[in-house]
Parts: C-alpha cells; structure tokens; sequence
C-alpha cells in the first residue's frame, strides 16, 4: 500500500472513530448511558450498525473512548494551567481552579472520569494501557508542580515527604467536595454555597503545603 493511499484510509478510520464518539456523546446527554443503545448511536453518527461493531465491540467501549477524550481535555487545562504561573504553589492553585472549571464548563467529562477506575478494569489491553496512561500524564503534571514547589521554596518540605502522595491527596480531596457540593445541589438545595465551599477547600489545601 503506498504511503498517501495509508495515510488517507488512516485519517479516514479516525475520522469515523471521533464520528462514533460525537454521536455517543450527544446520545449519552440526550437519553442518558443506561437508555442508550448502540442502534441509537449508530443512527446518530450515520454509520451502520455493523460498522460501528468494527470499531466498539460494545457501548461500554464507546463509553471508555468518551473517557480517554474527558482525560485529554483535563490534561491541556492543567498544562496551560501550569503555564500561568512560575512557581509550584501557583501552578497547583491553577491546576486546582482548572478542575473547578473542568466540572463547571464539560459536567459530561467530568462525570466519566470519575467512573474511569472501574471502567479500566473492563477494558481491553489497548484500551486500558490508553487509559492508564492518561490518567499518569495528568499525574506527571501534578508531581511536576510539587517537584518545583519543593525546589523553588513555595512549598513546606516538613509537610511533603512524597510528591505522588502529595497529588493524590489534592486531587482527591478537591475532588471529593466537589462531589459532595453536586450532590447537596442535586438534592433540591439550589442555595447549597458550593462555590465558597469549594474556593475554601483550595484555600485550605493550598496552605496545608505552603512554607
């Protein structure tokens, strides 16, 4: 096969796959996922049944690839994040604002990465290597600030004694009030002050590593 007529049949089997997902996307925050059904994607993307198969072996797939583009999406906020700011104290504030942006701006996104855990497991080799990857790059960035707080001064070496344990405590912690402050809100309590409690939980969090 010459070089040109690969590359063209290449782009044309990832257009098809962003097709795919697109459509799920859409279908997904019409129908929800349990309602959705691979014929109701199929019709949305135009595709054939059969030819959505060459591509999903099932909407669990589907769903899968849908969360490799929500940990894309999160891994250029926090790099441009982290170009906003020159020390790391800074970067992970900004990295911590850009995920309250994250869960403000994609909700769908947001949503399924916080099921990507279980979700890898089901996974393919291909897919969950895909996966774990993603979920390391945005775990690189985050070590990477902590890194450069512990060298340039901003950050308390007595209160850090492992930069990836560091992270995941962040993160996780943001995380979680985050999702206490969705469900609060989903459960007829509109006034629920999410956002100071979750500007107040960045603030609580940045100063448990500062020097």
């Amino acid at each position: 096969m010459s070089e040109p007529l690969k590359t063209r049949r290449e782009r044309e089997k990832q257009a098809r796959y962003d097709t795919i997902l697109d459509a799920a996307e859409l279908v997904f925050s019409e129908k929800g996922y349990e309602r959705t059904s691979m014929d109701d994607i199929a019709r949305t993307a135009s595709l054939s049944r059969a030819l959505l198969y060459v591509y999903f072996k099932d909407k669990a797939a589907i769903q899968r690839g849908i969360m490799l583009r929500a940990g894309h999406s999160l891994f250029r906020r926090f790099e441009e994040a982290r170009q906003t700011a020159d020390n790391g104290l800074s970067q992970i504030r900004a990295m911590g604002e850009s995920y309250y942006r994250f869960y403000l701006e994609e909700p769908d996104y947001f949503s399924a990465l916080t099921k990507a855990s279980t979700a890898m497991a089901e996974a393919d080799e291909s897919q969950a290597e895909e996966m774990l990857c993603s979920k390391s790059d945005l775990m690189e960035l985050m070590v990477g600030a902590i890194e450069l707080g512990l060298r340039d001064g901003t950050m308390n070496r007595d209160r850090i004694n492992d930069p990836v344990q560091t992270a995941l405590y962040l993160r996780g912690a943001l995380h979680g009030v985050i999702l206490l402050c969705q469900s609060e809100m989903g459960e007829g309590n509109p006034a629920f002050p999410a956002e100071q409690l979750i500007r107040h939980t960045m603030d609580m969090l940045t100063s448990s590593i500062s020097a």
